[in-house]
């Protein structure tokens, strides 16, 4: 193999090409982003950058002199258009056409938008630096921000916006925040976390329209006539794979490029991050994740698995992610959707510090913990990746101490 081409220039893409040198690939990497950024962690956007404790130049994932080592071809602030599988070339929105051995996708996903947002001044949504940048100037004490979504993204910039002296209303379009992610019990707390620091939390809130005035938003309209006004809003009502460039190619496209549980879509082409759906054999399950962590051990497989197909191995990781919300950190193991049961078994929900486990037909699959030691989480991380059955898992904690 000469010529490995990875599109997308955030973590898992980044992470790819290292993975790549450090396994004695010596031939041509080039690595292209549709950003004119260099490659950058995207987690601290709804928190450190919003606050204002991190400046921007805190961002990189890399040292300019450590992505010149990597002898990368980079090329940046230029979006793929389209793939040519039996031509095995990528074409960029440039007018070039990057010819490659071995493809990895990392095109990760974008916002979802409000229809009728667009053009609108005050709308936002946040996925790039130049988004939280742009909300981070209109994040002043006194102002109105109405967010639409009250998923992860959502609930940080509410926690964030109210420690700005921000006026903050949160829509919710079913009954409970969060319940799909993490279960009605967690998302319940955290909808109270919410509530008592002074954000008005609204469920079966239904949005209608967006209101304006003179090209600026002015308001959002319910789906009960009832008009919030503000002088921002932010739509966190979820993403969209960035799979429109491969449309047409034959690849496997459903919320995703599709993959199998070595995260390859075709011969030698492979998805890694955000944008990939594969299937996890740990879980019996496809997933396709949004988390910094996953990213990067997808990154790192994928690497190994293109440079040795002759060797390639399942990737079959615990996913992990973490959110920080107000002094809490929250943190997940494991596979928490579509589960039977979560269980309090550490600690308790009233103290705010608990650790919650989940069953899903009779093994454990997920922990969710808030304000917890690691070393807890840690011990639980092994029981999942070792397909613990729950009976067991549960009579262990029972059993500590």
């Amino acid at each position: 193999m000469n010529r490995v081409l990875i599109v997308g220039a955030s973590a898992g893409g980044l992470i790819t090409a290292e993975a790549l040198r450090r396994a004695g690939y010596r031939g041509a990497l080039t690595l292209v982003g549709d950003e004119p950024h260099p490659p950058y962690d995207r987690p601290p956007l709804s928190k450190q950058i919003l606050t204002g404790e991190w400046e921007p130049g805190r961002l990189p994932l890399r040292r300019d002199d450590d992505i010149e080592a990597l002898g990368l071809d980079l090329r940046l602030g230029v979006a793929a258009t389209g793939l040519d599988v039996a031509g095995r070339a990528v074409e960029l929105a440039d007018g070039a056409r990057v010819p490659y051995d071995g493809l990895v996708v990392a095109t990760g996903v974008r916002s979802r938008r409000l229809p009728g947002s667009e053009g609108v001044t005050g709308i936002h949504t946040l996925r790039t630096l130049d988004d939280a940048l742009t909300l981070k100037d209109r994040l002043r004490p006194g102002r109105r921000l109405v967010i639409v979504g009250a998923g992860f993204v959502g609930a940080e910039v509410a926690a964030v916006a109210r420690g700005l002296g921000v006026a903050v209303t949160m829509l919710e379009a079913g009954p409970v925040p969060m319940a799909q992610a993490v279960g009605e019990q967690a998302g319940r707390f955290l909808a109270q976390v919410h509530r008592d620091h002074g954000v008005d939390l609204r469920t079966g809130a239904a949005v209608r329209e967006v209101v304006g005035a003179g090209g600026a938003v002015s308001g959002v309209r319910l789906g009960d006539g009832t008009v919030l006004p503000a002088d921002d809003v932010l739509v966190a009502i979820g993403s969209v794979p960035n799979t429109g460039w491969l449309e047409g190619s034959g690849l496997p496209l459903a919320d995703g490029l599709v993959c199998d549980e070595f995260s390859a879509a075709a011969p030698g082409v492979y998805g890694a991050g955000d944008v990939a759906r594969w299937h996890n054999p740990l879980f019996g399950t496809a997933m396709r994740l949004e988390h910094r962590t996953n990213a990067a051990e997808q990154g790192m497989a994928v690497a190994r698995n293109l440079l040795s197909p002759e060797a390639r191995r399942p990737f079959a990781p615990v996913p992990y992610f973490w959110s920080d919300q107000y002094d809490m950190k929250i943190q997940a193991y494991g596979h928490l959707r579509g589960h039977d049961e979560a269980v309090v078994v550490d600690g308790d929900i009233a103290q705010r510090r608990f650790l919650l486990a989940y069953r899903t037909d009779e093994r454990l699959t997920g922990v969710l913990s808030v304000g917890m030691p690691p070393k807890t989480l840690r011990a639980w991380r092994a029981m999942i990746a070792a397909g613990a059955a729950w009976a067991h898992a549960v009579s262990t904690a029972a059993a500590r101490p």
